[in-house]
């Protein structure tokens, strides 16, 4: 857990460069591990949305037609730019989330505050977070793409990432930074929003005692059930973007300025267009959100890190 703010205390911690790098390491680490777990089901839903072949098919039936014609070898497509991407976006991203957190709580000048604000301190510093990380993660997600929808295209991360860099030059490479943005922000959102609203919630149903005195079992049950939810929500919120974004990194779409593309191919998807692969993707989001948040606290208390900031409201 996080430590809560009480009356008389400074608003935040010091944190030190050493705190962010062990935040950045463990951030690091977590997605890597959790993404990486999750290729062969993410090949499945990119699959899903992008190729006529298999839309509207269950992860099920879409992972038997992919390794029926490709091998079991297909589900691991695009696991190179995954690792590394995540790798990167994770680092950045949960580093950032307690840097803008801290700044936010900051900012708000009291406990009180930062309190009654918590649901907007959460929903800013997620989006500042994923907002940079994502400036890190772009080139190596649409290498991914690029290379699940066309296992042809490149044999791996360098050989594809070279490719589209010398072919098409590094606006290729960005060309699906607004839709990413559009997909990952709300993902960041619900995440990290909805992830703290739930802690809260579990917390707020218990008496004191039984707080100080839960087993290492209750907790980590406490963080996989809010993981969960949160990871549907993410899912959920994040979803018509990421349909978007594979469709843009495939090459489908007219030419033009970057939201006129994102509203003719929204338009040509429509509502279920959008949706679709939406089942997958969430049972895949729980995963990653809930195995994240556990990895993460469990790195960052081997490495030595000070607890990051609560401002959970405690009912009377």
């Amino acid at each position: 857990m996080s430590k809560s703010i009480l009356p008389g205390e400074p608003l935040t911690p010091k944190f030190t460069a050493k705190d962010y790098s062990i935040f950045f390491s463990a951030g690091a680490l977590c997605c890597t591990l959790s993404h990486g777990g999750m290729t062969p089901i993410d090949v499945i839903k990119t699959r899903i949305q992008i190729d006529p072949a298999l839309k509207g098919m269950s992860l099920l039936s879409g992972g038997r037609k992919i390794v029926a014609a490709e091998g079991a070898g297909g589900l691991l497509t695009g696991f190179g730019p995954t690792a590394v991407g995540y790798m990167l976006q994770g680092g950045a991203k949960f580093a950032g989330y307690e840097a803008s957190k801290k700044y936010l709580v900051e900012l708000s000048g009291s406990r009180e505050n930062a309190i009654k604000n918590r649901t907007a301190i959460y929903l800013g510093g997620a989006a500042i977070a994923e907002f940079f990380a994502d400036i890190l993660l772009t080139p190596a997600e649409a290498t991914r793409i690029r290379l699940v929808s066309n296992p042809k295209y490149a044999s791996g991360l360098v050989s594809g990432f070279t490719k589209i860099l010398t072919t098409e030059g590094i606006g290729s490479l960005y060309a699906g930074f607004i839709p990413i943005l559009a997909k990952q922000i709300p993902y960041a959102i619900g995440q990290f929003t909805v992830n703290e609203r739930c802690t809260e919630f579990i917390f707020n149903q218990m008496t004191q005692e039984r707080k100080e005195n839960l087993t290492p079992v209750q907790n980590f049950g406490i963080v996989l059930g809010s993981g969960i939810v949160a990871g549907f929500a993410a899912a959920i919120l994040s979803h018509p973007a990421d349909t978007l974004l594979s469709q843009i990194n495939k090459g489908h779409g007219p030419s033009g300025p970057m939201v006129k593309r994102l509203i003719t191919l929204g338009k040509e998807a429509g509502f279920r267009g959008l949706f679709a692969g939406l089942g997958p993707r969430m049972i895949m989001t729980a995963g990653l959100v809930s195995s994240q948040f556990i990895l993460y606290g469990y790195i960052k208390t081997a490495l030595g890190a000070r607890p990051g900031i609560e401002i959970h409201k405690e009912e009377q």
